[in-house]
């Protein structure tokens, strides 16, 4: 079912011929993932004391309203594609409920007399994982759609704290956070790899890059996917901030934007990586923090950032299509038009959670494309099945397939000869999907796009 939006019905596409992939993968083994030796019974502990410390005020007002109206299943794009009860969001926080009800709720101790919800086992912990990892992506499509409010997205972010407590997360999400606390990033772009790379590109693309200035207005961050993956996504960074004779430098104290301690409910990882970003803005006085084209990064800075830091932030915090658009919005930004016709994949952590729905339409209204919106679009826009983790965990595979399908037929739908969104990690899962469906439909980076069509001075 489509959410509700206020346009009219839109007859539903029929099914495309990608719809069977041509590319025969392996099934990834079913399997359950633990870290560490412990016993059984310390898990569980483990599980339950983190969860009973994330149970606030507002944690315990949501467990306490849900009507059980089944709306967020309907949002959920797990559940519209399998009709599987097992994925409607709400029951993913079952254990967490669970928890709730028998240690803190203020009927805790019937529900533990008469035994109505019943204890949490180490069991239903690992049947668990797959359902707060593997089957969510922290979209926030399920809050969005709740008529009593519960922020459904966030209760899952708080349970994934009991699970890496009780060390039971997918072996994927606990490598690379460990990869990141010990070495700066999750997929290898070291502060040597990093500086390498800059230098490289600064010769190959003759760009210049300010590395480590020691006083800036500006601070750049990039994700470890634009780094190894997206190169180009640095040199374009670079195009822009230069072009606008921006004060600026990227930091090998502080550049790394992605946040696997986020993901995967490693807090003391999300602290860790969230500091090295406002320690290394703090010290080059910077009063401006680009983060790049990377949702999760975005949420664990502009919304997280002050929690972490403690107080508020001496400097704001920009998501790049946020930058490019105020810059746009004061002149200082002009374009070529791109005569082509584009629709806008709006990424969940940016647009729906983040807030920033009209900047990146913005930026393509300033590129002169004949914009096709999705439907639905905005802030109901249907996630790419990437997020949260998941891309990450190739246990999760075949069921990231079945709903990037939506994805697809979004976009076909339109009719726009470009794909275009603003997040690397959804950039990452289309591009992924392309290749096992045999997709004939690239993702192009909003930033790149803006990088390709700068207007130089005549001056």
């Amino acid at each position: 079912m489509t959410a509700s939006t206020g346009q009219p019905h839109v007859r539903k596409p029929e099914p495309l011929e990608f719809d069977k992939p041509r590319v025969s993968i392996a099934k990834p083994e079913y399997r359950f993932d633990m870290q560490g030796e412990m016993p059984e019974a310390e898990r569980v502990e483990r599980a339950m004391k983190s969860f009973v410390k994330d149970f606030g005020r507002t944690a315990a007002i949501y467990m306490e309203s849900c009507i059980h109206c089944g709306m967020c299943a309907e949002a959920c794009h797990f559940y519209e594609v399998t009709k599987d009860p097992k994925y409607t969001p709400i029951w993913k926080l079952e254990p967490f409920k669970q928890a709730y009800k028998r240690e803190y709720g203020p009927f805790a101790v019937i529900y533990r007399a008469l035994n109505l919800k019943q204890k949490v086992t180490v069991e239903r912990l690992q049947e668990w994982q797959q359902l707060v990892y593997d089957s969510c992506t922290v979209c926030g499509r399920c809050s969005l759609m709740c008529p009593m409010g519960i922020d459904i997205a966030a209760l899952v972010s708080q349970a994934r704290h009991g699970m890496y407590a009780a060390g039971l997360i997918p072996h994927e999400l606990w490598a690379v956070t460990e990869r990141a606390r010990l070495e700066g990033s999750p997929l290898g772009a070291t502060p040597k790899v990093f500086k390498d790379r800059l230098e490289w590109l600064s010769d190959d693309h003759e760009v210049e890059i300010p590395l480590d200035e020691p006083n800036a207005d500006v601070l750049c961050a990039m994700s470890s996917i634009e780094i190894m993956k997206y190169p180009d996504s640095v040199v374009a960074t670079a195009r822009i901030m230069n072009h606008l004779g921006v004060s600026w430098t990227f930091r090998l104290d502080g550049y790394e934007a992605t946040n696997f301690g986020l993901l995967s409910g490693n807090s003391a990882a999300q602290k860790l990586l969230t500091m090295k970003i406002i320690d290394a803005a703090v010290a080059c006085g910077a009063t401006t923090v680009i983060l790049p084209e990377c949702g999760h990064a975005y949420t664990a800075l502009r919304w997280m950032g002050a929690n972490m830091y403690g107080q508020p932030l001496p400097f704001r915090v920009m998501h790049i299509a946020e930058f490019l658009a105020e810059q746009v919005r004061e002149g200082k930004l002009r374009l070529k038009k791109v005569a082509k016709s584009a629709t806008f994949h709006d990424p969940c952590q940016v647009v729906r959670r983040g807030g920033a729905i009209e900047a990146p339409r913005e930026v393509l209204k300033a590129l002169g494309v004949e914009l096709h919106e999705m439907y639905p679009t905005k802030g109901t826009n249907w996630c790419c099945g990437g997020g949260g983790g998941v891309v990450a965990n190739h246990r999760a595979d075949e069921l990231r397939y079945k709903t990037f399908k939506l994805k697809m037929e979004q976009i076909e739908e339109t009719g726009a000869e470009l794909p275009v969104t603003t997040c690397a990690n959804c950039r990452q899962t289309f591009d992924d999907g392309q290749a096992h469906f045999k997709w004939d439909r690239k993702m192009h980076s909003l930033l790149e796009l803006v990088a390709d069509n700068l207007i130089e001075d005549e001056s």
